[in-house]
């Protein structure tokens, strides 16, 4: 059984669909839930759920930034040529206009936080399975 499986059901907001649309920049299962989509506001505001095991692809935030609140379960975020940082709830994560960087669930937990995002992101590789199972 998985740590923080109570993170499925919802612990603030609705843990949402299966998060196909974004499906391809990941390796595992996500969910989405949008909780802000006002184009006159220019940002967006979600709530993303992964399974266990489940990151997204390294990626970019042009002309914006991206702000990660963590509301459950244990995860992982990197910027590139950093070491990984491994978090939890309530942790804060502030990526900057075009720092490269990628984050997702830890291997046995579930991970949830709410993304804040401005700005146009830009998919690049996948987390190796190699560099993942080092963490």
């Amino acid at each position: 059984m998985a740590k923080h499986e109570e993170v499925k059901d919802g612990v603030l907001f609705p843990i949402g669909e299966k998060n196909e649309a974004y499906a391809q920049y990941f390796i595992g299962q996500s969910y989405l839930q949008g909780l802000v989509a006002d184009p006159d506001i220019g940002v967006t505001v979600g709530n993303v759920t992964f399974e266990p095991g489940c990151r997204n692809n390294w990626h970019t935030h042009r002309n914006g930034y991206q702000l990660l609140l963590v509301t459950g379960g244990e995860g992982w975020y990197q910027e590139a040529g950093q070491p990984a940082r491994r978090l939890k709830s309530g942790d804060v994560i502030v990526t900057h206009d075009g720092v490269k960087h990628w984050h997702g669930a830890t291997k046995d937990s579930w991970f949830v936080h709410i993304a804040i995002t401005a700005g146009t992101p830009e998919w690049l590789e996948p987390v190796s399975d190699e560099a993942y199972n080092k963490l």
